[in-house]
């Protein structure tokens, strides 16, 4: 599967470090391919190198004003030009979605990966690695809306909390698997 990976791409302790490089380890092991913002900068660049040591796929969906933090050593490497054309080219290369730990950048990303799925524009699993309940408050918040009628579907149908990297790998692929059958 090509796995489209949002987080990071600052420096972070191991409490967020160490499930990064996990779930980078089970993806590569698996032969997946990671479809990332393709920065060698902080999670971004542990998750890179994770993926690259297991055996992976790199696919880096760079943008041009970070084209200085590029991950050397990429498979393939695109620049797009804005960040815009980055979330539609980082979702349109994915056969599935993971949210890592991350900044208003990430928080960007997945609500609007969020509201396509809502829309129907895409049917692909989105997976929340909930690292040390990091994205409490984003689960807390889409039940509230769920609950009050603002989700025209299911909140399980729009996407999964996982609490480690191997739930969240058994996630994709058991949903990868139903979507083939």
């Amino acid at each position: 599967m090509n796995i489209s990976v949002f987080c990071s791409a600052f420096s972070l302790d191991d409490r967020y470090t160490l499930p990064a490089r996990e779930f980078a380890r089970l993806l590569g092991e698996g032969g997946h391919t990671l479809v990332w913002g393709g920065s060698n900068a902080g999670l971004m660049g542990v998750l890179a190198d994770g993926v690259k040591a297991a055996g992976g796929k790199l696919v880096g969906i760079s943008v041009e004003l970070l084209a200085h933090k590029a991950y050397n050593g990429a498979d393939e490497l695109v620049t797009t030009r804005d960040l815009a054309e980055r979330k539609a080219m980082l979702l349109s290369r994915a056969d599935a979605v993971v949210v890592l730990v991350g900044g208003l950048g990430t928080l960007d990303e997945v609500t609007e990966v969020l509201e396509l799925k809502k829309h129907g524009l895409h049917t692909k699993p989105v997976v929340v690695l909930d690292t040390d309940g990091f994205y409490d408050g984003l689960r807390s918040q889409l039940a509230r809306m769920a609950a009050e009628g603002f989700l025209p579907r299911p909140l399980d149908e729009l996407v999964f909390f996982a609490e480690d990297a191997a739930s969240a790998l058994a996630h994709l692929e058991t949903a990868g698997e139903a979507s083939a059958a």
